[in-house]
């Protein structure tokens, strides 16, 4: 069973950064794309950053564009969200997602982690 687990949320400062990791196991890790979705209370949930298998396609929400920064490893099947200059309005539950390169949808969804900027 394909499993992802995000880790590195918390409780930051305006301003600040946090790091959030994602570790995939049992998934043919270099064959899939990944993305980091979000989640703010009675919110839709919002595609906040993706990258492709090899790493060299990413994409940014507007929201995000020039504070946040995706990589990934896949010698290592981890992926990661480098979140700098962080405001309140980023707030919310983040989601790891991977989806296999020739399809469209995101199917496999870690539990999510929780962070929170306080002003």
């Amino acid at each position: 069973q394909v499993q992802l687990l995000e880790s590195g949320g918390g409780l930051v400062l305006s301003g600040g950064s946090l790091r959030l990791s994602c570790a995939a196991s049992r998934l043919a890790f270099s064959g899939y794309d990944m993305g980091w979705f979000r989640q703010a209370p009675q919110k839709e949930r919002e595609r906040v950053a993706t990258i492709d298998w090899s790493g060299n396609s990413k994409y940014y929400a507007d929201s995000v564009k020039g504070r946040f920064t995706i990589s990934r490893n896949n010698a290592q099947n981890t992926m990661y969200l480098q979140m700098d200059s962080l405001r309140p309005e980023d707030t919310a539950v983040y989601y790891c997602a991977a989806k296999y390169y020739t399809t469209f949808d995101y199917n496999y969804w870690g539990q999510g982690t929780q962070v929170t900027v306080s002003s």
